[in-house]
């Protein structure tokens, strides 16, 4: 055996050759790994990828959605307390110093009692102090969500609670209108009824008759004419107005309550102003200021009505030396069946609407109507229509106001320039 392998070998040769030979081992392991590691990334990258989106997660878009919510909406737990909020519910006045309110708070306990959504009023309790940015009417529900949290979710209510208190008030004071003058034909035709046989005053029992119908008759058509006009669209089909025609019309129809009054009525230049706009509905609002000028003004005095261009507007305006209004009526002037002086509107037989009409003809034409007042001294109503395109004015406003620095609805100006620079016009008994 010996001669056959050989002699063997020295010690420290064949050391070396088992060193070498588990070198070679380690080697041949090494490549095995990296050539399955590259077999494996190599099938990897065979494979598509799956792309993760980039936009944002779920939770953070409702996150946004509640923060942007016109909605106050706040989370509760089982003990009451603000879990999360969004900034509206803070503006709304529900939440404060990250706590919320005592009525939020009970109705979320009764929520969780429950399990069933629950109304809850969180307006402010003491309406009479300022509240800032708070409006006057927050209403909304508590909702459970489970696990013991619930969810506040209320929005400002303010304009559909003012909107429900309009209409009640006009219900009611169309009701008293309308039985005013129901009753008293009622009571004058039982006294014809029993003066049958005194022709005199059957004639004096029957021309109240007629005032009062006439009343009613006036009463109705106005409430008809401002249901038309209130909350209307701006006017569709508009035609060319002749501005001068327009004033001429009202101050026929106003003819005789001033000629009964004893009222002059000053009239200035023609102006040629033209504007886009329905000719009937700008009678109707001028005649109702210049009527609602005769009837709160002293027999006899002045009454003048004027017209210019100012800026692209045309304005209107009627001034008389009556009672004034006080600067605290002025803004409500213009609600329905208000009346700065009901007794002497009672007298003169007006109904509270026609200041109001005159607003919602403005309003459908794309303009306004503005008032100055002083008690004492007078007023002056202009009604504010934007002009014709075409123009067509012969008078501008440096022309209407050459050298006048003074306020528009100053009377005491107005009554000057009606002296000096006014003419005249005979109307039948309106001058």
């Amino acid at each position: 055996m010996a001669a056959y392998y050989g002699p063997p070998l020295p010690p420290l040769a064949y050391d070396a050759v088992v060193t070498a030979l588990g070198y070679s081992a380690l080697l041949i392991g090494v490549l095995a790994l990296g050539l399955v590691a590259g077999y494996r990334l190599a099938a990897a990258n065979g494979r598509p990828r799956r792309n993760r989106p980039t936009g944002p997660t779920v939770a953070e878009l409702l996150q946004r959605l509640v923060h942007t919510s016109d909605n106050g909406i706040v989370v509760l737990n089982s003990f009451g307390d603000v879990v999360v909020h969004n900034p509206r519910a803070d503006e709304l006045g529900f939440v404060r110093d990250n706590r919320p309110d005592a009525r939020a708070r009970k109705a979320s306990e009764q929520a969780l009692k429950t399990g069933r959504p629950v109304p809850v009023d969180l307006s402010p309790l003491n309406r009479d102090e300022p509240h800032g940015r708070s409006p006057a009417a927050v209403l909304g529900d508590v909702r459970p969500l489970g696990d013991g949290f619930t969810v506040v979710d209320a929005a400002d209510e303010s304009e559909a609670v003012r909107l429900e208190e309009t209409r009640r008030d006009f219900v009611a004071n169309v009701s008293h209108e309308l039985k005013t003058p129901v009753g008293a034909l009622a009571l004058l035709a039982e006294a014809v009824l029993d003066a049958a046989d005194d022709a005199e005053e059957v004639r004096r029992f029957s021309g109240k008759i007629l005032h009062e119908s006439t009343r009613l008759g006036t009463l109705v058509s106005e409430l008809i004419a401002l249901s038309r006009l209130q909350g209307a669209e701006p006017l569709p089909e508009l035609s060319t107005v002749d501005v001068d025609d327009v004033v001429e019309e009202a101050l026929g129809r106003c003819r005789m309550p001033a000629e009964s009054a004893g009222i002059e009525i000053t009239l200035d230049d023609s102006s040629g102003l033209r504007l886009e706009g329905d000719r009937t509905l700008l009678v109707t609002a001028l005649s109702n200021l210049i009527n609602n000028a005769i009837s709160y003004s002293p027999d006899a005095s002045p009454v003048s009505v004027s017209r210019r261009l100012r800026d692209g507007w045309v304005e209107i305006a009627v001034t008389d030396r009556g009672i004034g209004i006080d600067p605290a009526d002025q803004e409500r002037v213009f609600e329905r069946f208000y009346r700065v002086d009901r007794a002497r509107s009672r007298a003169t037989g007006g109904t509270g609407l026609g200041l109001a009409i005159v607003k919602h003809v403005a309003a459908n034409h794309g303009g306004e109507v503005k008032v100055w007042s002083k008690p004492g001294t007078g007023s002056t109503f202009t009604l504010r229509v934007p002009g014709s395109p075409d123009g067509g004015a012969a008078r501008t406003t440096e022309d209407a106001s050459a050298g006048d620095d003074r306020p528009e609805g100053d009377t005491e100006d107005r009554a000057q320039r009606g002296v000096q620079g006014t003419r005249t016009v005979e109307t039948g008994g309106v001058r």
